[in-house]
Formats: structure tokens, sequence, C-alpha cells
């Protein structure tokens, strides 16, 4: 339903006003009896998009407003199962530092429960209590909160380090008059900026390094990235991305590396070992980023790291010789300028590296009947434009893949959610950020297992007959639990395949029941006429991907369990398989 506005006559509707003030535009529910006020006023003031579980409205929200569209979206849940349900969207938002704003609904302040008792109000749970841990803030409103105070909370959500904002409102508060309006807005807080200081001190790092890379994050904005593209050519500095980050630069970019990470690309994970110095930007650094044997990230560099949380720059992993806590954005349209080093002969060596070192690893086998998911990645990747919006799976084999071999476009989008890496994130994801970009094409790319926990959402895509492309690797199972309890546990699977317990739909017919036509790839799918012309349409479409259920996802760090139990990793330069003495020695040079 769009927005159409009317006058406020009671305080759910005013609060709603406030939120068009602060240009949300979409509202994303699921419906029920303690958010009927709430509902009521946004009816008439938001594109309302009812989904069909809590979980996915949480989600599409965050990549809603991660896309970067027009407008900002929030989530509106009911009480009880309503909040529960959406807390693992928020823990997503959470540890992806997103915004998310999510107003729930509560039972009237008079039938609270009191004084250890469990529950007094129909649905009536802690929703304050249950949303804490992954909020900024979580507050429950008994009465009308004043706009001033209401600003700031929702303003809290995107300044700083984003993060969701959870507001409960009780049923008396949402259907009581209207207050008095507040004569001053609130503004956003700024964010801490870098001093002249901190410039100076990394450009004349910079001005020493022979081998130095710029890490770029995900708290880097998409804008600011973009709109430093001259800048960035111009200073020559070598530059990486996280997998957060991966459309801020072109793959064709002459001084881009890769994307290294525990599941990222070897050769970037080998010239990361080799540089001598890493400047990161808008990354806390995560184990996922450095490895899980981080004492060995950056091993022969000095490393700077860019946040804006402090206590991202002082958790001790890894070792960083000098933090900066700052924004990144303005951080890299300061230093930029001032950098013009001359290191084409480290950038040289690094491009031979990553030609010596293919995305699919020659040790990955597939079967004959089945597509090479390292291959479709790269068909994909070569019909796709440079304003899509793709969407990745947030785990599992499919999610390896797309982080190893999308080469991007400048002007894509590339959202994924890899921090709580939890199944069943594509689909919600894809509906939100395709809702972010009206018109444009949308690619989800998603196992089969993961597509099963939220593929109710169908009829979302459906109903509003939103252009997305689903890519279903269908491998009837979790590819990479077989795979780690084939590596690990000698082959004692469960729960990991139809053979050990878990049931999977008929995908065509599935599809077909929402009114979606399904296309199964083969090898030529890439030159298959029927599939061209699906993907340039402006309907959902499915396509079933058959994936071998023993495919292999080389390279990857490797493990070992060690006495006692524990498991050991490798650093993030050391990859299984092993590569051939020669050609180690080759991408090895300033090991």
């Amino acid at each position: 339903m769009t927005a159409t506005n009317t006058a406020a006559s009671k305080y759910a509707e005013q609060l709603t006003d406030w939120l068009v003030e602060l240009g949300y535009t979409h509202c994303f529910f699921v419906a029920g009896g303690n958010i009927m006020h709430l509902l009521d006023g946004a009816r008439t003031r938001f594109t309302c998009v009812p989904v069909v579980h809590e979980v996915a409205a949480g989600i599409a929200v965050e990549y809603f407003n991660e896309a970067g569209g027009k407008g900002r979206a929030f989530a509106m849940v009911t009480a009880g199962p309503g909040v529960s349900n959406i807390i693992t969207a928020m823990s997503g938002a959470w540890l992806e530092s997103r915004e998310l704003l999510v107003i729930a609904g509560q039972v009237k302040s008079e039938d609270l429960a009191t004084g250890g008792v469990r529950q007094r109000g129909i649905q009536e749970i802690d929703g304050v209590g249950l949303a804490a841990p992954v909020a900024k803030h979580s507050v429950q409103m008994k009465k009308p909160m004043p706009k001033a105070e209401f600003v700031s909370l929702v303003n809290a959500g995107s300044s700083g380090r984003p993060g969701p904002v959870f507001i409960e409102l009780c049923l008396d508060a949402q259907g009581a008059p209207t207050l008095k309006e507040d004569t001053v807005l609130v503004e956003p807080q700024g964010n801490a900026v870098a001093s002249e200081t901190e410039i100076d001190l990394v450009v004349t790092q910079l001005k020493s390094a022979q081998r130095p890379i710029l890490l770029i994050g995900g708290g880097v904005s998409r804008n600011a990235a973009r709109a430093l593209q001259t800048e960035l050519t111009s200073s020559g500095i070598p530059v990486m991305t996280t997998w957060n980050a991966a459309d801020r630069v072109d793959a064709a970019h002459p001084s881009y590396l890769g994307r290294p990470n525990t599941w990222g690309q070897r050769a970037a994970n080998l010239l990361v070992a080799q540089a001598d110095l890493i400047i990161a930007v808008g990354t806390r650094l995560g184990m996922q980023q450095t490895g899980f044997n981080w004492q060995q990230f950056g091993r022969n560099a000095s490393v700077v790291q860019v946040d804006i949380d402090r206590t991202e720059l002082d958790k001790g992993h890894p070792k960083i010789d000098l933090p900066v806590c700052a924004d990144a954005d303005n951080f890299l349209t300061r230093i930029l300028p001032k950098v013009h080093g001359d290191w084409e002969t480290w950038v040289s060596y690094a491009q031979e590296v990553r030609k010596a070192l293919p995305l699919n690893d020659p040790a990955n086998e597939t079967e004959k009947g089945f597509l090479s998911p390292y291959d479709f990645y790269a068909d994909l990747v070569l019909l796709s434009d440079s304003d899509d919006v793709i969407v990745p799976c947030s785990s599992g084999g499919a999610n390896s893949v797309s982080m190893q071999v999308i080469e991007q476009k400048l002007g894509q989008v590339i959202i994924t959610d890899k921090g709580l890496a939890s199944m069943g994130y594509g689909l919600a994801g894809a509906i939100g950020a395709s809702m972010a970009h009206p018109g444009k094409r949308t690619f989800l790319i998603e196992g089969d297992g993961g597509f099963s926990q939220n593929l109710q959402e169908l009829a979302t895509v459906a109903v509003n007959n939103l252009p997305i492309k689903t890519f279903i690797f269908a491998n009837n199972g979790y590819g990479s639990i077989r795979m780690t309890q084939k590596n690990y546990f000698g082959g004692a699977y469960l729960g990991c395949d139809t053979e050990t317990g878990l049931g999977f739909p008929d995908w065509d017919m599935l599809f077909q029941s929402f009114g979606i036509s399904t296309i199964t790839l083969d090898k030529d799918w890439s030159t298959n006429e029927e599939v061209l012309t699906a993907l340039r349409s402006d309907k959902p479409y499915g396509f079933i991907v058959p994936i071998d259920p023993l495919q292999t996802y080389w390279p990857k760090i490797t493990s070992r369990i060690v006495e006692g139990g524990g498991m050991e990793s490798n650093p993030l330069h050391m990859m299984s398989p092993d590569l051939d003495p020669a050609l180690f020695a080759r991408v090895t040079k300033y090991l």
C-alpha cells in the first residue's frame, strides 16, 4: 500500500509523521493486534509491505537501507512472537553495523507483568530485554515520548557506528492523544574525524612504504567510494576490499588486488602477508577478515586501522600499530588527495600473483551432469550489468564461491550479511534491496538449504512482482556441513542431506505455486535464448542450478583437531590445498 497521508488524530499517527520527516518511506511488517494503532497510522503514510514472517521484515529492512536507494525503511512487529521472531534479523544488523529500526507493539501498560509474574497480557513478553543485547537502544514506551527524544533515539541507529534501535509501544500509548509539537528538530550527532596529526602520520608511512595495501571495508559508503574513484586512481595506491565492501571498487581497476578473507581469494591473502603497510579503513578486522590464526595477519606489515568504534581498535586482535578512531568516509576523502606514491613494481608483482592463481582452483572437482558453481558465477558475471543488484547468500558453499569469484562492476550493489552467517537471509534481503531500487534487476544466489529456511517469502516476491532472478544451488543438502562431517568426523553424516533427514520441495512446483516460472540450467545456459529472455524480463524467475552434492570448494583455510579436542587453524596465507613448491616460491617473493 502506498502512502496518502492524513492529519494525526492520535499518538501513533503523530509518531509516524515524525518518521516521515526523518525520511522513512517504507514499512515492512507482519500485522498483529498489539500494533493495531501503529498500523492504522502507517497505512496512510508509507509504502507498507506485508511479509509472511517477522524475520523477513527485519532482513528486508536491513538490506533496503544498506542498498542505498531513495528513502529509508523500518520494521513493525507485534508483541510476543513478533518480537522474538525478529531478533535474528536484529542480530545480523548488529554484527554488520547496519541501521534497523524496529517498532514493536506491547500490551496496555496496566496489563504489564510485575513482581516476577511471567505474563499478564496476551502475547506479553519482555521485548526490551530480548532486544537489548543486539540493539544500540532498546526502550519501552508506556506513555507518549516527546518528539525531540524520539527523533534522537531513531537518529542513533544511523549515526556513529550504525546498529538496530528497538522501540516498544504499549497499546494505550499508541492510542493516546497527540502531544504538543517540539519546536526544535534534533539533528544527528556528527561522527569523530581524524586529526591532522593522524592524517600526516599515515601519509608519512605511505611515503616510505614499498608494498602498501589500502583495505576498504563496509564502513566506507558507496557514495564516498564512487566519488573518490579519480583520487583512488591518481594516488596509485594498491587497494583491496572486504566482502562487505565488494562493490566499492571496480574489479577492473588497475590497482585493485582482490578480497582477502578466511573464505576469500588465495592471491589476496598471500599479498596481505607480503605487504609492509596495511591501512584498514572502515573494517573491524574481525577473525573472518584476519583469519582465525590472527597473530599471523599482516605478519610483515605495520597495520593502521581506521574505525568509528574505539572498542574495535582496542580489542587486541589483530595487533594494530596505529589506531585511528574516525569516520571512514572523512578519512579517505582527506587522505587520498595527499597520496601519490610509486608502487608500480609492487602492483605489477601483485597482478602477476593474481594471474598465477585462478579463481577456480584446479583442485576443484565437479561430477558430470552437474554445473561447476565457479563456472556458473563466471558466466553470471559476464551477463550482469553495472546497475544490477546482487545478493549472494550469507553462508555455505554458495557464499564461499561468491566471495571468491565475483568480479564486480562499479555501479553494482552487492549485499550480504556474513557476520551472523545465518541461513535464510537471501530471499528476504533480495526483497528489501529490490524495493530500494525499483525497476532494477536483482540477482539472488542461494543454496537450497538456505533458501528453504525462508522460502515462504516467495509470496512477497510474487504479490509485488519484484524482478528478482533467483538462482538456487540445488545439491539436496547443506554442502558445507556435509564437507565438515566428511573431513573432520570420518563421514559420520547427520542432518546434512536428504539421506540423513533433510527434506526439500520440488522447486519447479514450489515456484509455480506462486505463479513464478522456473528454468533448470545446463552447461550451455549462458547462451540459451530462453534463459537470456528470462534474465531480461521485468518479472521474477527461478533458476535451478544443479550442483554436485560432493562439489569441492577450494581453496580454503583448513584446521586440524589438536590434543584436547580443540581446533587449530592455518594462517590466512596458508590456504589448502598446498601450492606446487615452484609456484609457491613464485607468488611469495616477499614472504
